[in-house]
């Protein structure tokens, strides 16, 4: 819940004017839902995607407040997240409600970012893997008993401990827990999905960070908070790959 229409077209327009090799990276903006509209208008003919931030799983109704998957599909959005830290502990959404949102994504064309991640007490409780195998497990219960997941949904890791604090997963740390995710998929889909869907990691991603986490075998891209806000700051992550 962060810029106003004004700076965020500021933003957009620095991040559109940049020199960036779609060959190495994807780039999507995910901002809030009343500057969609002006960021798909801004960004029209690049390849800079837009996403929603959070859905409800109707694509129509009496539910006041709420965007549907058919709504941010007419604004022009190519995905959306699902299942946020901020999502599953502010406003207390259950793995059944973000399987029912990821079920419906799916069926309305979207690609979720599909978050997932432990608290610090879960972490120090040595409950990390148990929590992310559970949230695995509720969030994506319809497509694991249809046994499909399309390769357009994308998973993000993002330790609830590090969101926000400047306490970043050491490198090792994040790639644990994504080869975890990655043996998952296979165990619960096939070896195929295993290997195609992204594993994105978020948590306070820096410029100083970015290229060190990139490295890791099972990081496929970052979930990127705080410094996306800046484009100075979010230009130096998207291009990474740059020396």
């Amino acid at each position: 819940m962060n810029l106003s229409r004004d700076e965020t077209g500021d933003l957009l327009k620095r991040v559109k004017r940049a020199e960036i090799d779609f060959s190495k990276v994807d780039v999507i903006v995910a901002p809030p839902f009343t500057n969609l509209q002006l960021a798909n208008e801004l960004l029209a003919g690049t390849d800079i995607l837009v996403a929603g931030q959070n859905m409800h799983w109707e694509a129509r109704g009496a539910f006041t407040g709420e965007i549907s998957p058919l709504m941010l599909k007419e604004v022009g959005c190519s995905h959306v997240i699902l299942g946020h830290s901020e999502r599953r502990t502010l406003f207390f959404e259950t793995n059944e409600i973000i399987n029912r949102k990821i079920d419906a994504a799916i069926e309305a064309g979207l690609m979720p970012i599909v978050c997932i991640g432990e608290t610090l007490k879960e972490r120090e409780e040595k409950e990390t893997f148990n929590t992310i195998r559970s949230q695995l497990h509720g969030s994506l219960r319809m497509r694991c008993h249809k046994r499909s997941l399309p390769e357009t949904v994308t998973l993000a890791y993002e330790p609830v401990w590090s969101i926000g604090t400047g306490k970043t997963a050491t490198p090792e740390q994040a790639q644990d827990v994504h080869l975890f995710v990655r043996r998952w998929l296979r165990e619960n889909f096939d070896h195929d999905s295993g290997e195609a869907i992204r594993i994105l990691y978020g948590g306070s991603v820096r410029p100083d960070n970015i290229k060190e986490l990139m490295l890791q075998p099972d990081i496929d891209g970052a979930l990127i908070g705080g410094a996306s806000l800046r484009a100075d700051s979010f230009l130096s992550i998207i291009r990474y790959y740059e020396d």
